[in-house]
């Protein structure tokens, strides 16, 4: 169940970024309104999953998953381009976050 909980942390947390992005420096009130709703849900989510699973790790995923979720739905919704040097950074986030779970790993406790 906290894997869940994570899942829509990170959801919510990459809505909520994409909105920020279109509320066009917050100008726009609906997408700042999900700006808003989405990091407030996505940290609900996160608190309740780190009840039972190990912060570091748990935190890694979440930014690191964010992040390539984010830059994906920029590509997507928003056309930005795509450089060699951002997919290495993507694949250096995801290399960073299976070392941290081989080191510390999480655990439901």
């Amino acid at each position: 169940m906290p894997f869940v909980l994570l899942v829509f942390a990170i959801a919510f947390e990459v809505t909520a970024t994409l909105s920020m992005r279109a509320s066009e420096g917050f100008t726009k009130l609906w997408p700042s309104l999900l700006v808003v709703a989405g990091y407030l849900i996505s940290f609900v989510f996160m608190a309740k999953a780190l009840t039972s699973l190990n912060v570091g790790p748990v935190y890694a995923i979440w930014s690191a998953l964010g992040t390539i979720g984010a830059f994906v739905g920029g590509v997507l919704l928003f056309d930005e381009p795509v450089r060699p040097f951002a997919i290495v950074g993507a694949v250096i986030i995801v290399v960073g976050v299976v070392v941290m779970n081989i080191g510390g790993g999480v655990h439901q406790g």
